[in-house]
């Protein structure tokens, strides 16, 4: 039976996505940097500047999610911003991606924000099927970037 688990990720175990980062720079783009992509997520996890939850396919990491935080002065609280979502090609359409999501919202919660945020592009519409399907609304249109938020119950 194949286990699928999701876990946060410390700074020692930066080496559990620094290739599926990879992949995800690739998607956007970008070239293949591995040392670029171990140093920026140590850096990360190191300097305490972000979360990342990991799935793991039988002990394989197939999936991550990276969030930032987003400081509201006015409401004296910290949201998140979920900034990276990724999951390897190979394994796609098996929910993974779903459940990188969750594990954000409850760390969210558990966190007492207010609410989780993300962008997308206009045109992957894979995407916003997804986080609209697990909840997220759309908050305003622009011509490169879909920004979509979803609250954060906690009650």
């Amino acid at each position: 039976m194949i286990e699928l688990t999701v876990k946060r990720i410390t700074a020692n175990e930066a080496d559990l996505v620094a290739e599926l980062f990879d992949k995800y720079r690739i998607f956007y783009k970008q070239e293949s940097e591995m040392a670029l992509a171990e140093s920026f997520i140590n850096d990360r996890l190191s300097n305490n500047e972000s979360v990342i939850y990991v799935a793991l396919w039988d002990n394989k990491p197939v999936g991550f999610t990276q969030l930032y935080p987003k400081y509201s002065s006015m409401r004296a609280v910290k949201n998140w911003i979920l900034n990276d979502l990724y999951v390897d090609e190979a394994y796609r359409n098996k929910g993974i991606a779903s459940k990188l999501i969750q594990a954000a919202m409850d760390f969210a919660k558990a966190n007492k924000a207010k609410f989780v945020q993300l962008e997308t592009q206009t045109d992957n519409f894979n995407a916003q099927r997804l986080y609209e399907s697990v909840g997220f609304i759309q908050q305003q249109p622009d011509t490169e970037f879909m920004v979509y938020r979803k609250a954060v119950d906690n009650n």
